[in-house]
């Protein structure tokens, strides 16, 4: 399958009328990471003043510190997309619209994503064995768990009834609980981009990709733009133990944020990220095609409120924080036999939409094979003070 990386095809629907914000390797002597923005003329570096996405998020007011610098043009965006999957270094290409920002992660967040944690808890990793307990799952909890509100008097007289029923799971815990679930994804540094490989776990034989919309939050909790997210899943490992989140959540490539950072202005706000849908489509080789949507709209937790249990007076985040905010969408259409559940092949392309934020597009690999992570934040800031971007 071919990688759609045209312009049109990854940009918003209101193409460059947002204050979009990449990361673009740019080639020079030395080459490195740029933070640059999209305008109608090109990709424009802005790294003179704005070293790192830590210093705009740190920044007071991040859209006028951009709409306020300039810096020579990079080029096309059609050049820079059709560069990026070489992702060679004498070429400028996109890279994952964050840096120096811990990626954290949000998980069931939503009900149906809820169910779907508890069938792979109660399958023990197996997805035949999943099929059947999600027909007579619904059936023991017997209510709908759409417009429960977690920690609300309603959610614990569930919480009482499925305990005396043996039916109680820690994924409900999280689901309908007053504690959200928030966990390390991935490293600083570590995300690829639109348009590069991801990466699942040679081992993992059940697996899917987690559209979702993730948050820019600066380090005193203004959440200040958004962007798409592949929260990369492997629900075999995961349903054997949910210790193993680690190993199940965080690989090599098994993060995927982008295409661009649109941050908050006169024409994006918070409350479109909550109205946001979100789409999905995986296309393979051999001719077998998923799609679903997912809309904020249906979340249990307002993403102020996953914010907040993020980042407080427990814990700080200096450089500000990266969130995914959870997913609705869980693929169970069978690909391979009946009853065995969705799971990726090799090459895959997976592509992740919205409106307002366009389209994330990656090929799937595995770990192994996904071009190794090298550059990482002692490479940064040597690059950044070869460049003479520190100050």
């Amino acid at each position: 399958m071919q990688l759609n990386l045209a312009p049109a095809a990854v940009l918003p629907a209101d193409a460059t009328q947002g204050t979009l914000i990449a990361r673009v390797w740019v080639p020079g002597a030395p080459p490195g990471p740029a933070v640059a923005v999209l305008r109608d003329e090109g990709v424009f570096d802005l790294s003179r003043h704005i070293p790192t996405i830590a210093d705009l998020l740190a920044h007071p007011d991040p859209v006028a510190l951009v709409r306020d610098s300039d810096g020579p043009r990079i080029g096309d965006l059609a050049e820079i997309l059709e560069n990026t999957p070489d992702a060679a270094p004498d070429k400028a290409h996109l890279l994952a619209p964050v840096d120096l920002q811990p990626i954290k992660a949000c998980g069931v967040t939503f009900a149906s994503s809820l169910l779907e944690r508890v069938i792979e808890e109660q399958a023990r990793g197996n997805p035949a064995e999943a099929d059947r307990i999600r027909r007579t799952l619904g059936e023991e909890i017997g209510i709908d768990l759409r417009g429960l509100v977690p920690g609300s008097a309603q959610a614990m007289r569930l919480k009482e009834a499925l305990v005396a029923r043996d039916l109680w799971s820690q994924y409900l815990e999280v689901g309908i609980g007053p504690d959200a679930e928030v966990f390390t994804k991935a490293p600083p540094m570590s995300a690829v981009g639109c348009g590069q490989w991801i990466g699942l776990h040679p081992a993992s034989h059940w697996n899917n990709p987690e559209p979702e919309v993730v948050l820019a939050v600066s380090p005193d909790g203004r959440i200040l733009g958004a962007m798409l997210g592949n929260d990369v899943n492997l629900r075999d490992v995961e349903g054997r133990s949910a210790l193993l989140l680690g190993k199940a959540k965080d690989n090599n490539a098994s993060c995927a944020l982008g295409p661009f950072l649109r941050l908050f202005d006169e024409r994006f706000s918070l409350d479109d990220v909550r109205r946001c849908q979100v789409s999905l489509t995986v296309a393979g080789d051999d001719g077998f095609v998923l799609e679903g949507a997912s809309s904020m709209t249906e979340i249990s937790r307002d993403v102020a409120d996953l914010v907040g249990q993020t980042l407080n007076r427990n814990h700080q985040y200096p450089d500000g924080v990266v969130l995914f905010t959870g997913t609705l969408f869980a693929p169970v259409a069978d690909r391979d036999q009946p009853g065995s559940g969705f799971t990726h092949h090799p090459d895959d392309v997976v592509t992740i939409s919205a409106p307002q934020l366009g389209s994330l597009v990656n090929r799937v690999t595995t770990s192994d094979r996904a071009p190794p992570w090298s550059f990482g934040l002692n490479a940064l800031m040597r690059n950044l003070a070869t460049r003479g971007l520190l100050r």
